[in-house]
C-alpha cells in the first residue's frame, strides 16, 4: 500500500516537472476559484492573480495560507508555488485570508472589497470562539451582521423566525444562559431594528470597529517555551508581541510594542527579544517545530513593517486610494441621499395616491351610506306610517277601552255600595243572631230547669205508679180468691175492690199517666227548639 502511494506521488510529481501548468483552488471567505498555473511562477504571480481577480488592492494585509501536516504556513511571494510544502494531489487548495490585521479599520481599510474580506473572516473567528466575545457583544456584532445581509428592517418582510436558519452567536454565549432561539432572536432584532438607514459597507465597518476592541482581534498564538522551560503563549499582532499565561489568552503577562524593541534574533529555534531599554532583560523563548519558528518570524517582520509603515506618510499609491475611496464614497453619499430623496418623494406620492385612494374610498362609502340612509328613510317614512294607523287603531280601542273601563269603575262602585249594604245587612244580622243565640241559651237554660223539673215530676209520678201498684197487690193479697196473672189492675179493681178503693186507685194511675204524657210531650219540645236554634245558628 506504502509502495502505490509513493509511486503514484512519484508519478504525480514527475507529471509536474513535465507539464507546463496546474491547477490550484483559492477559497475565499465568500467564494472558490480555480486557476491554471505556470509551473515557473512564483507565490507573487499567483497572489496577483487571485487579487486582480477579485478586485483587491491593498494586498499587504493578504496572504495564501496552506495546510501543512498539523500546522499552516504562507505562501512567499518569492518562491514558486511548487517550491513549497503543498500537497501533491490537484488542484493545490490555498485560503486567501488576512495574514495582518490593521490598527484602526476605519482608517486603514480603503477598499470595500477589503473591508468586507476582513469583515467575513472576523465574523467567522468570533463565531468559531477563536475570539473570546462577551454574550452583550456578540448580540450587537449578530445585529451589525444581519443589517449588513437584510437592510433595513422592516416588520412586515422579516417576520419571527427569519433568522432561524442564521448562525449569529458563538454557542458558548447560546449555552451560557437558558433562552430559546425565539429569545435571542427577539433581543438580535431589537438591536437590529435601531441600525435604520445603515449601508452593508457602515454595518460591516460598525462590526469591524467594535471587533477590534477585543482582547483576542489579529493575535496569532503559539506555544513557546522559555529559557526556564516554561510553558507560555506567544501572541503577535499589529501592536507587539504579547506573552501568556496558557490559559489565559485575553491578558498578557508581559507585551513587547514594536516601537519598544530593539531587535529580534532567530537562531536555532530559538527567539530572542531585545527592547530598546538596555537596562531590560533580553526575552528569550523556543518552538520545538521549525515550521512554527519561520511563521513566528514572518508575522514578526510582516506586522512590525506595518507598523512603521502607518507612522510614515502614505505612498503615493496608498494616497491615490484613499483619495479615490473619498470620492467613491462621496458619490455614493450623494447617491444614497439622491435615492432617499427619490424615496421620500415616492413614498410622499405614495401617501398622496393612499389618501386619495382612501378619501375616494371614504366617498364612495359616504355615498352608499348616505344612499342606504335613503332608503332607510323611506323604509322608516313607510314604517311610521303604518305605525301612525296603527295607533290611531289602537288609539280608538285605548278609549273604547277607556269607556269600559269607565262603566267598570262605575259598576264596581255599584257594587262596593251594595256591599256596603250588605256588609251593613251582614252586621245587622250578626247582631241579631248575636241576640237570638243569647236568648236560645236563656231558653235553653230554662229548658233545662224545666226538663230537670219534669225528670222530678216523672220520678214522682212513677213513684206514685209504684206505690200504687205496691198498694194495689196489697190489697188483692188479701182477697179470698186467687187471681190470675192475666188479670189487668183495671180488671181487679173493678171485679173485687170496692168502688172507693178502685175510684182512688184509679185516680192516682191516671194522674201519674198523664205526668208521664206531659212529660214526654216537654222533652219533645225541648228537642225540637235545640234543633231550631242550631239550624238559625248555621244559617247565620
Amino acid at each position: 500500500m506504502a509502495s502505490a502511494i509513493a509511486s503514484k506521488m512519484g508519478l504525480s510529481s514527475w507529471r509536474r516537472k513535465h507539464s507546463k501548468a496546474f491547477n490550484v483552488r483559492i477559497v475565499t471567505m465568500d467564494a472558490e476559484m480555480e486557476f491554471s498555473c505556470e509551473v515557473k511562477w512564483k507565490g507573487k504571480d499567483l497572489f496577483d492573480l487571485v487579487c486582480r481577480t477579485v478586485g483587491l488592492r491593498e494586498t499587504w494585509f493578504f496572504g495564501l495560507q496552506y495546510n501543512v501536516k498539523d500546522t499552516v504556513a504562507w505562501l512567499k511571494m518569492d518562491k514558486k508555488v511548487l517550491d513549497h510544502d503543498v500537497p501533491k494531489e490537484e488542484p493545490i487548495t490555498f485560503n486567501f485570508l488576512a495574514k495582518f490585521y490593521p490598527e484602526n479599520a476605519e482608517e486603514e481599510l480603503v477598499q470595500d472589497i477589503t473591508q468586507h474580506l476582513f469583515f467575513l473572516q472576523v465574523k467567522k473567528q468570533i463565531l468559531d470562539e477563536e475570539i473570546y466575545c462577551p454574550p452583550e457583544a456578540s448580540v450587537l456584532l449578530a445585529s451589525y451582521a444581519v443589517q449588513a445581509k437584510y437592510g433595513d428592517y422592516d416588520p412586515g418582510v422579516h417576520n419571527p423566525g427569519f433568522l432561524a436558519q442564521e448562525e449569529l452567536l458563538p454557542k458558548r454565549v447560546i449555552n451560557l444562559y437558558q433562552m430559546t432561539p425565539e429569545m435571542w432572536e427577539e433581543r438580535i432584532t431589537a438591536c437590529y431594528a435601531e441600525h435604520r438607514g445603515r449601508t452593508r459597507d457602515e454595518a460591516e465597518m460598525e462590526y469591524l470597529k467594535i471587533a477590534q476592541d477585543l482582547e483576542m482581534y489579529g493575535v496569532n498564538y503559539f506555544f513557546i517555551r522559555n529559557k526556564k522551560g516554561t510553558d507560555l503563549l506567544l501572541g503577535v499582532d499589529a501592536l507587539g508581541l504579547h506573552i501568556y499565561d496558557p490559559e489565559n489568552r485575553l491578558t498578557p503577562k508581559i507585551s513587547f510594542p514594536w516601537n519598544e524593541i530593539r531587535n529580534i534574533s532567530y537562531s536555532d529555534k530559538e527567539f530572542a527579544i531585545k527592547p530598546l531599554d538596555k537596562k531590560t532583560d533580553v526575552f528569550k523563548f523556543n518552538s520545538s517545530k521549525l515550521r512554527v519558528n519561520k511563521l513566528i518570524l514572518q508575522l514578526c517582520i510582516g506586522n512590525h513593517d506595518l507598523f512603521m509603515r502607518r507612522r510614515r506618510v502614505d505612498s503615493l499609491e496608498v494616497q491615490q486610494m484613499k483619495s479615490q475611496a473619498r470620492e467613491e464614497k462621496a458619490r455614493k453619499q450623494m447617491e444614497r441621499q439622491r435615492l432617499a430623496r427619490e424615496k421620500h418623494l415616492r413614498e410622499e406620492a405614495e401617501r398622496s395616491r393612499d389618501e386619495l385612494e382612501r378619501r375616494l374610498l371614504q366617498l364612495q362609502d359616504e355615498a352608499q351610506m348616505a344612499n342606504e340612509a335613503l332608503i332607510r328613510s323611506e323604509e322608516t317614512a313607510d314604517l311610521l306610517a303604518e305605525k301612525a294607523q296603527i295607533a290611531e287603531e289602537e288609539a280608538k280601542l285605548l278609549a273604547q277601552k277607556a269607556a269600559e273601563a269607565e262603566q267598570e269603575m262605575q259598576r264596581i262602585k255599584v257594587t262596593a255600595i251594595r256591599g256596603e249594604e250588605e256588609k251593613r245587612l251582614m252586621e245587622q244580622k250578626m247582631l241579631e243572631a248575636e241576640m237570638l243565640a243569647l236568648k236560645m241559651a236563656e231558653e235553653s237554660e230554662r229548658r233545662a230547669k224545666e226538663a230537670e223539673l219534669l225528670k222530678q215530676d216523672l220520678q214522682e209520678a212513677r213513684e206514685s205508679e209504684r206505690r200504687a201498684k205496691h198498694k194495689l197487690l196489697e190489697i188483692t193479697s188479701k182477697s179470698a180468691y186467687t187471681v190470675t196473672p192475666a188479670l189487668s189492675a183495671r180488671s181487679l179493681t173493678a171485679q173485687h175492690l170496692s168502688p172507693f178503693a178502685a175510684q182512688h186507685l184509679f185516680n192516682v194511675v191516671s194522674k201519674a199517666a198523664q205526668s208521664q204524657t206531659r212529660l214526654m210531650s216537654s222533652i219533645s219540645i225541648f228537642f225540637l227548639q235545640e234543633s231550631m236554634l242550631v239550624q238559625s245558628w248555621e244559617v247565620l
